[in-house]
């Protein structure tokens, strides 16, 4: 073999587990194991620059590690590094790997790289579901942990605001010891004019007592926000009840003071490390101290003025993601400002669904932290500049068809706002009910219409009018009638009804939030908004049987009717036992309610048992809890 260079070769290709040697400045292949071929299929690679044939990684840190290695003569080591690949066919797969990539000298002269590693998927995957599986990891911090997480999380903002021009997203780790969750908080509060307010603190200290006046702190800053204060006032009042509570005393804060529509932002770093702002195309800079003093010291608020331009993103965040292992400020700083540009862009893990916003509290601590894990809370709150997205006006004539084009409408508007899909629901339905009542009143001429007006104003709160040309007609508990109001006001925050002898206005309001990511709660994203409705249909459940059916599609005006004549069939007039699984509609309105418990009415008449079922979160379960057809779970 050392005869033969090309035995040896062959030896390395059949080692089992992925090898890549580069050479040069450039590092450039010269050969990779069959292993790694099979990782990598399809890519030319040899005499080509590794950022070029794993350009895919290019943000996920595997290719900066290779170079790294050649510039300082150090080895890096990983363990479990999650990574996404792309295949030729455009498909992304996730691959966990445990590797190496260490100097090659030749002659006491470095000649290139070596990458050694592992695929251990399949072990990280075996073992992540034995976790799902085993209820006792539920249960892996001790007592006093729980209690601490479980009141930061009470502490914390339920939901940030969707607004117009602005994409808001935030995270927050605890830190890694048992009790030391607690210091850091987060908030994002619209205000009165219009401007958005974003703050991220830090509390000296962990645990209970952290925590405690973490909460006090927020809300101080919180009510003076929402009352109008500018920065100054707003930390003012913070200053005071720090200089009264030990605990409080120096407790570090940034807050920013943005307005969406132009980009105009003031803030004020008191004490606190200067926020960092990524371009569209991967630019990143730091904002400027402020020399704010911390709360309690006895200092002032300085405050600077800067632009967000059109697409930039703006990142507070806490000393914790600095404040790493092994590294100190500065390297801290670029690693920071590095990976949230690559996963502002969508270079580092795929995540289509998630906004840029998300994708740089979510990513980027998962990306640094793994590497050097943390001893501090870690907090990230980010803002980005979007394009308002226009109001929505709909002109339709006033026929019950015309009522799932109308959802699908409003549907598609409330995504581009970014509405989870638990607002989407509410809205959905909420607007459908208006609308099945304005089509009823507008009357049955060919030029009669109805119309839906929606805006989202700068306080987050969607308002919606549906206008119609006809005669109000007083609620009624009959037929297919009378429901939909009640329903509606379930739904949503305010409902209004203005009618007059040319028409009527309902007008109804719903506030906007997405959720912030509670990294160690395994906090599950919101649900996406549902794409077009399936066609409404009935299946028999369990060889044909056609007392066991499954209801699909909207259950709305348009098909009550067919409902309700098909399972009064199949109960034979409610004489016979039924059961009807609702699992599979999607849109259930008070027209679908009302034929619900007009054949209920029948089998309790006939004492004939009538089962209804729908599996928890479906649209069904949630309005038959609401009307009550249904035991709250």
């Amino acid at each position: 073999m050392v005869d033969d260079p090309a035995l040896v070769l062959t030896a390395i290709d059949q080692v089992p587990f992925i090898l890549a040697v580069c050479e040069g400045p450039e590092l450039r292949v010269l050969t990779l194991s069959a292993a790694t071929r099979s990782v990598l299929a399809g890519r030319e690679f040899r005499g080509r620059p590794i950022r070029e044939v794993i350009a895919d990684l290019a943000g996920q840190q595997f290719v900066d590690a290779y170079y790294e290695v050649y510039r300082t003569g150090e080895p890096v080591d990983g363990r479990e590094w999650r990574t996404h690949i792309t295949a030729p066919d455009g498909s992304v797969h996730e691959l966990y790997a445990n590797f190496t990539i260490t100097p090659w000298t030749v002659d006491g002269e470095r000649r290139g790289v070596i990458g050694v590693g592992f695929d251990v998927t399949a072990m990280v995957q075996q073992r992540q579901a034995a976790a799902e599986r085993t209820a006792h990891l539920q249960m892996r911090y001790d007592q006093g942990r729980e209690v601490i997480t479980a009141l930061q999380r009470a502490l914390l903002p339920s939901g940030l605001p969707v607004l117009p021009g602005a994409q808001v997203a935030a995270s927050y780790l605890p830190a890694e010891a048992d009790t030391a969750a607690g210091g850091d908080w987060f908030d994002a509060v619209a205000q009165r004019d219009g401007r958005l307010a974003l703050v991220v603190g830090d509390v000296v200290g962990h645990g209970v007592t952290a925590s405690g006046v973490m909460g006090q702190l927020r809300a101080v800053l919180q009510d003076r926000l929402e009352e109008g204060a500018g920065i100054v006032e707003a930390l003012a009042a913070a200053d005071r009840f720090a200089a009264r509570v030990p605990a409080a005393h120096a407790t570090t804060v940034a807050l920013v003071a943005l307005d969406p529509v132009s980009g105009d932002f003031d803030y004020c770093t008191a004490g606190h490390p200067a926020p960092l702002v990524v371009g569209p195309s991967g630019e990143t800079r730091y904002l400027p101290l402020t020399g704010g003093a911390p709360l309690g010291t006895g200092g002032t608020f300085g405050v600077r003025r800067d632009r967000l331009g059109d697409g930039e993103l703006l990142l507070l965040y806490s000393d914790g993601i600095l404040e790493r292992p092994g590294r100190d400020h500065a390297s801290s700083g670029a690693e920071l400002a590095h990976v949230a540009a690559d996963s502002a862009a969508g270079r580092a893990l795929h995540d289509p669904v998630a906004t840029p916003a998300e994708r740089v509290c979510s990513q980027t601590v998962e990306l640094l932290v793994r590497a050097t894990g943390h001893t501090d809370d870690i907090t990230l709150l980010a803002v980005q500049r979007v394009p308002v997205v226009p109001d929505l006006a709909l002109d339709l004539p006033a026929q019950a068809a015309e009522l799932r084009t109308a959802r699908h409408e409003l549907g598609a508007w409330l995504g581009q706002l970014g509405a989870t899909g638990e607002d989407v629901f509410a809205l959905q339905h909420a607007v459908g009910e208006l609308l099945a009542n304005a089509v009823e009143h507008a009357g049955t001429a060919d030029e009669a219409t109805v119309s839906v007006e929606a805006t989202l104003n700068p306080a987050g709160v969607v308002l919606v009018a549906v206008t119609d040309h006809g005669t109000w007609q007083e609620p009624q508990r009959q037929g297919n009638r009378g429901r939909g109001l009640a329903l509606t006001a379930q739904l949503v925050s305010l409902l209004t009804v203005d009618h007059t002898e040319t028409g009527t206005v309902a007008r109804i309001s719903h506030r906007l939030s997405r959720p912030a990511r509670l990294l160690d709660l395994a906090t599950a994203p919101p649900h996406p908004a549902r794409g077009d409705e399936p066609g409404f249909r009935v299946v028999e459940q369990d060889g044909d049987d056609e007392a066991r059916v499954r209801l699909e599609g909207p259950l709305d005006l348009t098909t009550a009717a067919l409902a309700r004549q098909e399972l009064l069939r199949r109960g034979r007039g409610g004489t016979v036992p039924l059961t009807v699984d609702l699992s599979g509609v999607t849109h259930l309105s008070s027209a679908g309610v009302s034929v619900l418990h007009q054949v209920a009415g029948h089998h309790a008449a006939q004492n004939a048992p009538l089962v209804l079922d729908a599996a928890p979160g479906t649209p069904a379960q949630v309005i038959l809890e609401l009307v009550a057809l249904l035991p709250a779970r």
